[in-house]
């Protein structure tokens, strides 16, 4: 029965499916912009916080450096002048490295300045998260840039663009002002600070900026979303970790004269805001665990078929008013469908291939082993010490894909880099555990201890007091956080990893192992 509903409901998407796009291929060509009216397009990034690309523990996942490079080339295939603008906090992802992370954090900083590069780059801000290994590297790195309290004027066409950068918002006044007196038409400000600051400091006496870009969100997940705020001076926050671009489409009228913002695009707001309804909702359903293959196929390409025309709607040139100077503000996620530059991801796979190496050379040089667990404190014995005592659990743990996790590492060349390891071994950077990647062997994969935790005094005497029986959310969302699975959701995910013998009675009457997962 279940076999004929599938087949009726495969057929309904396939009829309703035939005229999608296909998908396009990374690197692919799009059809060149529509002409567009006199004018320019600027484009800008913020708060990347060392993000080359996301990190694909899901489906679907926006970002990545050669989406980004695409979506600027392709606008000067327009016509008008294109600038592209960093906003700064994007070459690090924290303030402070541990040793082992030197290596690869300075690798990425060198490959995304590169991309910036091949992007055209005009100017960037910087912050705190660009000078974490120090203002020479960052000097070093050899790009544009407009330092706090300054002002970079940059033509578009018949007019000119400035760019000023501030970490406060009575800098940002007097930079905008010195922008005014030195020609500016259009001036934009950078303002190193997150949207709430930046919101106070637009409502500013004296402020001369038609646009602020809070360029540092407040913490790792609280740039999860575009932000616009529609006020005399309209602010806008990009997600963060290059997720989002946002563009800026400039019209001119005949005569110079003060720039307005362009409030509603009336329909086109609409129906990209019901895609982007219809996207999320399809997103979660192709993300749910144990979807049947050939309808997450089909899902996709509906989902790829919608993506394609909110892009659409998104890369268009605005209405021009003619009779005064008009500026456009629209955010363009970096949606999984889209085509990424080769220029750029090529610089993208480039690092991927040397990081691990280093990484690993790294380690083996200079790398420490783990401090033994204190007296009282248990530690970590890997999941063949669970199996004598536990079979059946270790049963349903072998058919789960956490005991896959570090092949899906092998799989991409990424079981040596250190932003994804730590939630695919077990006991990652724990007393007792494992804390090189030089010695990872017996702890790959998401083991027993990785939800139970570590089990040796379990061992010496088993027991409902000496393990973690049963592991809440609050384990599983150490890796299935908001980033690596933004649709994890706890009652919907847990069933998947429970059996008999597993968290469920073996046969009636007898008591239940305890959940993992």
């Amino acid at each position: 029965m279940r076999a004929v509903v599938l087949a009726v409901l495969v057929g309904a998407l396939v009829s309703g499916c035939r005229r999608q796009e296909s998908r396009p291929q990374e690197g692919a060509s799009s059809p060149a912009p529509v002409a567009s009216p006199p004018g320019a397009v600027l484009f800008i990034s913020a708060d990347t916080r060392g993000y080359l690309g996301p990190c694909g523990c899901s489906e679907n996942m926006r970002g990545g450096i050669g989406r980004a490079a695409f979506q600027v080339q392709q606008a000067r295939l327009g016509g008008q002048p294109v600038l592209y603008v960093d906003g700064g906090n994007s070459l690090f992802g924290e303030l402070t490295l541990k040793p082992d992370q030197v290596p690869q954090e300075e690798r990425k900083a060198k490959a995304l300045a590169d991309a910036f590069r091949t992007m055209g780059l005009a100017v960037r801000a910087t912050g705190a998260l660009d000078d974490t290994r120090g203002a020479d590297f960052r000097r070093g790195l050899g790009l544009p840039e407009v330092a706090p309290g300054g002002v970079k004027l940059l033509d578009a066409g018949a007019r000119k663009v400035a760019v000023v950068a501030a970490a406060s918002g009575e800098a940002l006044v007097q930079a905008s002002q010195q922008a005014r007196a030195q020609g500016a038409d259009f001036v934009m400000g950078l303002l190193d600070q997150p949207l709430e600051a930046a919101q106070a400091a637009a409502a500013l006496p004296g402020l001369a900026a038609n646009l602020v870009v809070a360029t540092h969100s407040a913490g790792e997940f609280s740039a999860e979303e575009n932000r616009l705020v529609r006020s005399d001076v309209p602010v806008v926050a990009v997600q963060s970790k290059g997720r989002s671009l946002l563009r800026v489409d400039l019209t001119y009228a005949a005569a110079k004269g003060p720039f307005t913002l362009q409030r509603s695009q009336g329909d086109t707001d609409r129906e990209v805001t019901a895609l982007e309804q219809r996207l999320a909702l399809l997103d979660k359903e192709i993300n749910l665990p144990g979807i049947d293959p050939k309808l997450k196929a089909l899902k996709q390409g509906k989902r790829d078929e919608l993506s394609a025309r909110k892009q659409g709607l998104l890369t268009a040139p605005p209405a021009p008013a003619t009779d005064v100077n008009g500026f456009a503000l629209r955010f363009l996620p970096l949606e999984s469908n889209l085509a990424s530059a080769k220029d750029a991801q090529a610089l993208v796979t480039a690092y991927d291939a040397d990081v691990g190496k280093l990484n690993l050379e790294w380690a083996k040089a200079h790398g420490q082993d783990c401090p033994l667990p204190a007296k009282d404190q248990a530690g970590f014995v890997g999941s063949a010490a669970c199996a004598d005592c536990h079979p059946e659990a270790t049963t349903v743990w072998q058919g789960s894909k956490h005991h896959h996790a570090w092949e899906t590492l092998e799989a991409v060349g990424k079981q040596h880099h250190l932003n994804c390891i730590g939630c695919h071994v077990t006991g990652w950077q724990q007393p007792g555990g494992v804390c090189r990647l030089d010695k990872v062997a017996g702890r790959e994969d998401v083991g027993c201890e990785s939800c139970h935790g570590p089990g040796s005094r379990h061992v010496d005497a088993p027991g409902a007091d000496t393990i973690v029986g049963k592991p809440g959310q609050a384990v599983c969302v150490t890796c299935h956080n908001p980033e690596n699975s933004p649709h994890f959701d706890f009652a919907t995910y847990l069933p998947r990893i429970l059996a008999p013998g597993h968290g469920r009675p073996v046969s009636s009457g007898q008591a239940a192992e305890p959940p993992a997962k």
